[in-house]
């Protein structure tokens, strides 16, 4: 089995992606990092020996994150959890700006790990 993390560039995505990091490591898989940031993904914090594969986006305008994950995991039927993070919207956020991991959480076939940022 394999752990899936999506990482945006952002605070929640270096969060997730740790949380992701330490999941994996406690149930002995794989990793399948989903990189969100048109750059590069620091793996330095993967352990050495531990299965990384990373996916890519080709561009700002080739998919919804949501999407980008959602075909992740569908392509990959070993996955047995996402790991996302997620940050707290104002409602009128909500209401005018779609959630990408709303989305994840409610379409995702696969149990979801929320990492959130600690109260400030």
């Amino acid at each position: 089995m394999t752990v899936m993390v999506a990482v945006p560039d952002s605070e929640e995505g270096a969060r997730a992606f740790d949380a992701a990091v330490r999941e994996a490591a406690e149930r002995k898989t794989g990793l399948v990092v989903v990189n969100l940031t048109l750059g590069a993904v620091d793996l330095g914090v993967v352990p050495e020996g531990m299965s990384c594969e990373v996916v890519g986006r080709k561009g700002r305008g080739d998919r919804d994150p949501a999407d980008t994950v959602l075909q992740a995991l569908r392509a990959r039927p070993d996955v047995d959890r996402l790991v996302i993070g997620v940050a707290r919207r104002s409602p009128v956020g909500k209401f005018i700006l779609g959630s990408t991991s709303q989305r994840l959480i409610l379409e995702a076939e696969v149990p979801v790990l929320a990492v959130k940022r600690p109260n400030a």
